[in-house]
């Protein structure tokens, strides 16, 4: 048995949960796996291989079975996911095939499992000096995370606090065998610039930079879980029963640093695209601090954040229901909408409903519709029934109506119904029902 160098691992986050290791076939990946392998407690567990097969280079089939010959050397299930990279994205094929690696990790991980990576010490130095460079602040400059919540599960780094030359010793110790991808050579990367051009002479001078940088991530990771706390409870205060919508007067109290990561934060809850550089102040400027016109907003990518009245609303819009939008509709079963929207009766058993024999008609607003309310004696323009219910703007446009064959309004959506028309629900024991499009 050889001299083997110590690998002490710290413990997963969910300590009795099924666990995966992310499989690359390169070194790192490879110790990780035969170390976790190592250990029966981690095997009884229920130990899998994950290997995301990107499909960029020529030897990819053959590093796919490189693992499988690992994986099976060791008696250790593999699954391999093979991936669609978009080429076509403004940051570039590495970032786009990162994107999709992690978009098969979230989808590949069950209810609390755990997905272990070997990001090591010197990968955690390499970006914490990446995130410098390009100005990122305090949650940036964190780096990596030894483990957070992905999907269902989580994503673990047992190896950040080991140098890859302890890796090295390991593989070495146990004859170990690893692929070597061509692309890690490959200086128009920026990391691998880092790597192969600058750290060598950063050590060279201080041996233990890598341990100093990997340090200062940890310490910025530290500062910014304070920050998180004060920030979480900042947003609380702002919050709206939808969580899409925020007041804007505790909002307009924040200090602008403090506003800044809590619209962030917001904005991360919500599962939308972080905002470009400029999209923090535009938005305080446009639309908490000075907000003109009938709700502004600030888009980007395919999200966009909106004011009405006292509140912002952040989503991804969805275009206004087509204005020569006209369709017969019996109401027996659900309507698709443009937009994949939809509208369908709900609460009593469709079948049981007395639907009327002339059916409905489904359309867009022309302007100018009138509707009596519940209650009321006379009829109100639609428009202003809308406006006094808060509804905004963008919702009343995608918003699709209901009349009777004889062109008499029933309904604007779920969010209002004639007099008429709510006893008739009433009545059946059912509920008209819309679904936005998004």
């Amino acid at each position: 048995m050889p001299d083997v160098p110590p690998l002490t691992l710290p413990d997963p986050p969910a300590p009795a949960s099924p666990l995966r290791v992310g499989l690359s076939g390169g070194l790192d990946s490879s110790v990780l796996l035969h170390r976790l392998a190592l250990d029966a407690t981690l095997r009884a567990r229920g130990l899998r291989a994950l290997h995301v097969h990107h499909g960029l280079h020529a030897q990819a089939d053959a590093w796919a079975e490189a693992c499988a010959r690992q994986c099976a050397a060791l008696g250790i299930v593999l699954d391999v996911v093979r991936v669609d990279v978009a080429r076509d994205q403004g940051d570039g094929l590495e970032a786009a095939a990162r994107q999709a690696r992690h978009a098969a990790f979230e989808a590949a991980l069950g209810d609390g499992e755990v997905l272990a990576l070997a990001h090591h010490r010197d990968d955690q130095a390499e970006t914490f000096l990446l995130r410098a460079l390009r100005a990122s602040g305090v949650d940036g400059l964190a780096a990596m995370r030894p483990s957070r919540r992905c999907g269902r599960g989580w994503l673990w780094r047992p190896l950040l606090d080991v140098p890859r030359t302890a890796l090295l010793d390991y593989a070495r110790a146990h004859g170990l065998a690893w692929i070597e991808d061509p692309s890690n050579a490959d200086t128009a990367h920026d990391r691998n610039v880092l790597r192969h051009a600058v750290m060598p002479v950063v050590h060279a001078r201080w041996p233990h930079a890598a341990a100093a940088f990997a340090r200062a991530a940890t310490l910025q990771a530290e500062a910014a879980s304070l920050l998180a706390q004060e920030d979480a409870a900042a947003l609380a205060s702002a919050r709206s029963v939808d969580a899409s919508w925020l007041q804007v007067e505790p909002l307009r109290e924040l200090d602008p640093a403090r506003r800044a990561r809590v619209l962030r934060l917001w904005l991360s809850s919500l599962g939308l695209p972080p905002l470009p550089g400029e999209g923090v102040a535009r938005i305080g400027r446009d639309l908490v601090d000075d907000a003109r016109g009938d709700a502004p907003a600030f888009a980007w990518r395919d999200a966009a954040v909106r004011r009405w009245r006292d509140l912002l609303w952040a989503g991804r819009p969805a275009p206004p229901l087509p204005s020569a939008y006209r369709h017969p509709w019996t109401g027996a079963s659900p309507l698709r909408l443009p937009g994949d929207a939809r509208l369908a009766f709900t609460g009593q058993a469709v079948a049981c409903i007395d639907l009327p024999q002339d059916g409905f008609i489904v359309h867009a607003r022309r302007g100018g519709e009138r509707i009596r309310l519940p209650g009321r004696r006379h009829d109100h323009a639609l428009k202003h029934v809308l406006q006094d219910l808060g509804v905004p703007p963008w919702q009343r446009a995608q918003a699709p109506l209901l009349s009777d064959a004889h062109g008499r309004l029933l309904a604007a959506g779920d969010l209002v119904s004639s007099a008429a028309f709510d006893a008739w629900q009433r009545a059946r024991g059912c509920r008209l029902a819309w679904r936005p499009a998004g």
